[in-house]
C-alpha cells in the first residue's frame, strides 16, 4: 500500500489512459476526497453519474486489489491534511509568535534560492518568446493558483491585445472558454500540489490544438508536464496547511519584466491609451464638480 500522495500521482500518472467516466472520477476525487473517502463504490457512483462497476474498474486501473484498498488510500488523504495542521505545530509551536515573521520570511528566501538554482534558463526564454509571439494569451490556475493567474493576465494585458484570463467552477464551462484555442495561440497552466486536474484537462485540450502549453509548477515530475512545451519549476513547499507562493510570484514577475521589455512598444501604447482614460474621466469629473459649485 502506498502513501496518501501515492494516489494522487497514480491518479495524475494515469489520467491520460482514463476512460471518460473514470476521468469524472478523477476530477471529483481530487477536489473532494474528503467526501469520497466515505461513499461506497455505488454512492460514489452516484455522485459522479456513472455506474458502480466504472468505480471498480477504476480502483483496479490505478493498481488496488479492490475498491475497499482504494477507499483506505482516500482515508489516507484525509489523515494527511489533518498531519499537516500537525506538522505546521511540530515545525512552528516551538517558536515564539515575534520570530514566526522571520522564520517565514528566512524559508521563503530560501525557496527564492532554491527556484534561481534549478531554474531551467531555456525554459525560462522559451516561455518569455512564446508569449511575445501568441496570438492569444490563455491563463488558468485553480484554487490558490487563482491568485498567480489573475496578477499574471492583469500585467500581460499591458503587452498583448489578447489575454483570456480563465474564470471557472466546472470543468465543461472551463473548456467553453477555450473553444477557439489553436495554432498561434499560447497557454500558460498554474498549478501546485494538490495539482488541479481541471488544469490539466484544459492543458490536454490546448496541447491537442496545437497551441503553445506553458506549465509552472513545482517539480519536473507534476502530471502538468506531460502536456507543456516549456516548463516552468519554482519551489512552493512549505510544512503548513498554507503553501507558500513567493518563488512562483517571483518567476512570473520576471516573466512580465522579459515579455513588456520585448514589447516595449506595444506597452508604450498601451500606457499612452490608458493615460489618456484617465485624463478625459478626470476632466469630465472636474466639470462635473464645476458645474455643481457654480450651479
Amino acid at each position: 500500500m502506498g502513501s496518501a500522495k501515492d494516489l494522487l500521482s497514480r491518479i495524475n500518472g494515469k489520467y491520460g489512459s482514463l476512460s471518460k467516466g473514470q476521468r469524472l472520477l478523477a476530477v471529483y476525487i481530487t477536489e473532494n476526497y474528503d467526501k469520497a473517502a466515505f461513499l461506497t463504490a455505488a454512492k460514489l457512483g452516484q455522485a459522479v453519474g456513472v455506474s458502480e462497476s466504472t468505480v471498480v474498474r477504476f480502483a483496479a486501473h490505478l493498481g488496488y486489489k479492490g475498491y475497499p484498498e482504494f477507499q483506505h488510500a482516500l482515508g489516507e488523504l484525509v489523515q494527511g491534511k489533518l498531519h499537516d495542521v500537525h506538522q505546521m505545530e511540530d515545525v512552528y509551536g516551538r517558536i515564539s509568535q515575534p520570530e514566526i515573521l522571520e522564520t517565514v520570511l528566512k524559508s521563503d528566501i530560501g525557496r527564492l534560492q532554491d527556484t534561481l538554482e534549478h531554474m531551467d534558463a531555456h525554459a525560462f526564454d522559451m516561455a518569455v518568446d512564446i508569449l511575445v509571439q501568441a496570438k492569444c494569451i490563455y491563463v488558468l490556475g485553480i484554487r490558490n493558483c487563482a491568485p498567480l493567474a489573475e496578477f499574471l493576465a492583469f500585467y500581460l494585458n499591458m503587452a498583448a491585445e489578447d489575454v483570456r484570463l480563465l474564470r471557472t467552477s466546472s470543468s465543461s464551462e472551463l473548456l467553453e472558454q477555450m473553444v477557439h484555442i489553436g495554432k498561434g495561440d499560447a497557454m500558460v497552466g498554474i498549478s501546485f500540489p494538490r495539482y488541479s486536474i481541471r488544469t490539466l484537462k484544459a492543458m490536454e485540450l490546448a496541447n491537442s490544438r496545437s497551441a503553445s502549453v506553458i506549465t509552472l509548477t513545482d517539480s519536473v515530475h507534476s502530471p502538468l508536464n506531460l502536456y507543456s512545451s516549456c516548463n516552468l519549476i519554482a519551489k512552493s513547499d512549505m510544512s503548513s496547511v498554507l503553501d507558500s507562493l513567493t518563488a512562483p510570484m517571483s518567476v512570473i514577475n520576471a516573466l512580465l519584466l522579459a515579455v513588456c521589455m520585448k514589447k516595449q512598444g506595444e506597452v508604450a501604447k498601451t500606457l499612452e491609451l490608458l493615460e489618456q482614460v484617465w485624463e478625459e474621466y478626470q476632466i469630465n469629473g472636474n466639470d462635473e464638480i464645476n458645474y455643481m459649485k457654480h450651479g
